[in-house]
C-alpha cells in the first residue's frame, strides 16, 4: 500500500513537473473536440483512467470546453477502464459534480478490468453515439512477444467503430529482445528525460527526487531487468506503431494541431527547451533533439 501511495504521489508530481501527460491530454482533447463537432451524443472510452490522475484533469478540461462551446452535445458519456474500481468511481463522482456546476449533461461509467480481458460489450455503447477512444501510455503494456494480447485489444477497439482513437506513447525502442539494445536505448532516452528535469528543478529538490525514484526509475528497472510477462514497459517508435495499427485495420488520421501544440508549449513557462514536431501525421514532443512522446490519431 505504501508503495502504491508513493507511485501515485510520483505520478501527480510528474504531471506537475514534466509536460508529457499534459501534452498528451491537450492533443487528445483537441482531436476529440474536432471529431465531436456537430454531434449530439458523444462517448469517450478512456483505456487508462488511472492515468487521468485523482482529479481526472484531462476530462475536467474537456468538460470546460463543452461548457463554453456555442453548440455543446446534448449528452456526454465517459467510460473509464482501470484496475482500481474505487478510484474510478471517485474520479467519476468528481467529474459529474463539476459537469453539473457548469450545466453539462455528463454520465460517467466505470469498468474495472484489465485491457487484455476487456470486451466491447462491457462498454455499454449506445446506438447513435459518436465514440472516441483515449489511450494514454496504455497499449505498450499489452505488447507481448506473442502479439495476441495487443491484437485482441485493437480488435475490440475496432468493433466500437470510433470516430477517432488517440494513441499517446513514449517514442523509443525499449522492446528489443536483447538486454544490451534495450539498455542503450533506455540510456539515451532517459538521459534526455533527466536532463529536462535538471533544467526544471534543482538537483536536490524533493519533488524531483520522488519523480525520479518512484516514477522514471520504475520504468527503467522494468525495461532493463525484466523479461517475459513481467516486462510491461515495452515502448516502441512511431513507425512500429504505424505498422501495428495498419495491420489491425486502422487508418492514420493525420493530427492537424501542430500549430496549436506549439502555441500550447510556448504558453507553458516550464516547457522551455522542449520542442514540438510534426512527423508523418504525428505530433512529437521532444527535449532538444531527442523525441520523448508521440501522439497519433487513428480511425477505422
Amino acid at each position: 500500500m505504501a508503495s502504491d501511495e508513493k507511485k501515485e504521489e510520483a505520478l501527480a508530481l510528474a504531471y506537475e513537473l514534466c509536460p508529457y501527460l499534459r501534452f498528451g491530454h491537450f492533443v487528445a482533447n483537441a482531436a476529440f473536440l474536432e471529431a465531436f463537432e456537430g454531434e449530439r451524443f458523444v462517448h469517450v472510452v478512456d483505456l487508462g483512467m488511472t492515468l487521468s490522475l485523482a482529479g481526472g484533469q484531462q476530462w475536467v478540461q474537456l468538460i470546460d470546453h463543452f461548457a463554453f462551446s456555442a453548440a455543446p452535445p446534448n449528452r456526454v458519456r465517459i467510460t473509464g477502464v482501470g484496475a482500481n474500481g474505487k478510484k474510478l468511481r471517485d474520479i467519476g463522482d468528481a467529474l459529474e459534480r463539476h459537469a453539473r456546476e457548469l450545466g453539462v449533461n455528463l454520465e460517467f461509467f466505470s469498468v474495472e478490468a484489465a485491457l487484455e480481458s476487456l470486451d466491447s460489450g462491457d462498454l455499454a455503447v449506445e446506438e447513435g453515439e459518436a465514440i472516441a477512444v483515449n489511450s494514454m501510455f496504455q497499449l505498450h503494456c499489452v505488447v507481448k512477444e506473442s502479439r495476441g494480447a495487443l491484437n485482441s485489444v485493437l480488435q475490440m477497439i475496432h468493433e466500437l467503430s470510433p470516430k477517432v482513437l488517440v494513441l499517446v506513447e513514449q517514442d523509443s525502442s525499449h522492446n528489443g529482445p536483447f538486454f544490451l539494445g534495450r539498455f542503450m536505448e533506455a540510456l539515451h532516452y532517459y538521459s534526455a528525460v533527466f536532463d529536462a528535469l535538471d533544467a526544471a528543478r534543482p538537483k536536490y529538490d524533493t519533488k524531483r527526487a520522488k519523480v525520479e525514484q518512484h516514477y522514471f526509475a520504475e520504468e527503467i528497472k522494468n525495461i532493463v531487468s525484466c523479461e517475459g510477462p513481467a516486462r510491461v514497459e515495452r515502448h516502441e517508435k512511431v513507425d512500429q506503431w504505424r505498422r501495428r495499427m495498419s495491420r489491425a485495420g486502422f487508418q492514420a488520421a493525420p493530427a492537424k494541431m501542430g500549430a496549436q501544440a506549439r502555441e500550447w508549449l510556448a504558453k507553458n513557462e516550464e516547457c522551455k527547451g522542449y520542442t514540438v514536431a510534426e512527423e508523418k501525421g504525428c505530433i512529437v514532443l521532444g527535449w532538444k533533439s531527442q523525441p520523448i512522446i508521440a501522439a497519433s490519431c487513428w480511425k477505422c
